[in-house]
């Protein structure tokens, strides 16, 4: 039976993702596995296939051996959305390159199906963002370097999900008040054994998961890409209005239209 030691104020769900590709706005999922660290200790596993009902490519298959055929008879992912927005209810959510992979996809996915999935209230633990700034590595060389074994079966939902939720609880004992510093070697938070502390760590300059627009140093944001890279979100919507519908009607994902969505709204109510 697993168990974990990590400190929580509301479950975690640590999860991953198999695919149909990498592309947040055009792939789907096939394969999901959610192992929730309950707040008694306890972990709860669940794993289930989907039909993305568009065919798999074959490089994606031959990386984590789920076929047209494995999946054809499998639900769609509206059949389950329902009731794995229930199982996540009330969860923080963490995963190995989750920030930047895994929650945008899964939050395509809900939108798609017009189910609201909003993280504002979720922690967002990324335990690759931890092994980065620490040890720069696959999960698989984190799996062996935190937990000491060797990763079966790599790039199967469940494998992969179970090894990322004993490399976190690894990660919290091993770094425990290390005095870290991030990419611009500015000393930040150390880690400790808190989702809040770990969400800094690893998701705190996010506005949407495609990164599209990212907080500046003074907590602002900003775009982040583009002839407009570094200037704020507001400033740009104010100096070119059309440069809003240019990102609403062009091939960005919902999550990032929505978070723009936002931001000109807060915007116009401040004025």
């Amino acid at each position: 039976m697993l168990n974990h030691q990590l400190k929580l104020r509301k479950p975690l769900a640590v999860f991953d993702l198999e695919t149909t590709g990498v592309n947040v706005v055009k792939d789907r999922i096939v394969e999901i596995s959610i192992a929730k660290a309950n707040i008694d200790g306890t972990v709860t596993v669940k794993t289930r296939r989907v039909n993305p009902e568009i065919p798999i490519p074959l490089e994606s298959s031959l990386v984590h051996g789920i076929y047209d055929e494995d999946i054809k008879n499998e639900p769609t992912f509206k059949q389950i959305a329902k009731s794995m927005a229930q199982f996540l209810e009330g969860c923080d959510l963490a995963g190995f390159n989750s920030n930047r992979f895994d929650v945008p996809i899964l939050v395509e996915e809900f939108l798609r199906n017009e189910i609201d999935f909003d993280v504002k209230n979720r922690r967002l633990i990324d335990a690759q963002r931890i092994f980065h700034l620490m040890e720069p590595r696959t999960l698989s060389a984190a799996y062996k370097f935190y937990c000491k074994k060797e990763l079966i079966d790599a790039h199967s939902a469940e494998a992969d999900t179970i090894a990322t939720l004993e490399v976190l609880n690894a990660q919290v004992k091993h770094y425990e008040g290390v005095k870290i510093k991030d990419s611009n070697g500015v000393e930040i938070e150390p880690v400790k054994n808190d989702m809040d502390a770990l969400h800094e760590i690893t998701a705190s300059k996010l506005v949407d998961f495609a990164q599209r627009m990212a907080f500046n140093k003074e907590g602002i944001e900003v775009i982040n890409f583009g002839k407009h890279a570094g200037k704020p979100v507001v400033q740009v919507l104010k100096e070119e209005p059309s440069y809003y519908d240019w990102m609403m009607k062009g091939d960005f994902p919902m999550d990032t239209k929505r978070k723009l969505t936002e931001i000109k709204l807060r915007a116009f109510n401040n004025k």
